[in-house]
């Protein structure tokens, strides 16, 4: 593994345990040339999942697609990146027990907002409109209003 501070290829696992319920091993590992530490994590190499989009075509699962998209909505909010971390932990989840080989995106879409939702409403509607497409600012208020009235 080469470290991401100075590239050297020697290190050493300073520390080793169970992440994301069992499916995955975080590591932290520390350079034996600059001393930095830091962290990785060994996840089983499965077939990859597929994503059926909207219009019906296929593209792989990618978390850090997601995890990108859960970043953004979650921007200058105070929502810690292991709670969006999480979230997307939880959704690999439910993919890996529900869906064999194929997801639609909507699950993925759905999912994400609803565990947003319960986290920072804020981030929500952020990201609510961009995965709903919003075309106006009635969509908009008709989302506020939703989400007021729980």
């Amino acid at each position: 593994m080469k470290c991401p501070y100075c590239k050297y290829d020697d290190d050493k696992v300073i520390d080793s345990r169970s992440s994301d319920e069992g499916l995955a091993i975080r590591r932290r590992r520390e350079c034996t040339k600059c001393k930095r530490r830091y962290t990785t994590y060994e996840r089983v190499d499965e077939i990859p999942t597929l994503v059926i989009k909207k219009g019906g075509t296929r593209e792989p699962y990618d978390r850090m697609k997601v995890l990108a998209g859960i970043r953004k909505a979650c921007e200058k909010r105070p929502v810690s990146a292991e709670t969006q971390e999480a979230i997307v932990g939880e959704l690999d989840k439910l993919i890996s027990e529900k869906y064999e080989r194929e997801v639609p995106s909507d699950v993925i879409g759905e999912f994400v907002m609803k565990k947003l939702s319960e986290t920072d409403e804020v981030a929500y509607v952020r990201f609510a409109s961009v995965y709903r497409q919003f075309k106006d600012i009635n969509h908009f208020l008709k989302e506020l209003k939703s989400l007021l009235s729980k």
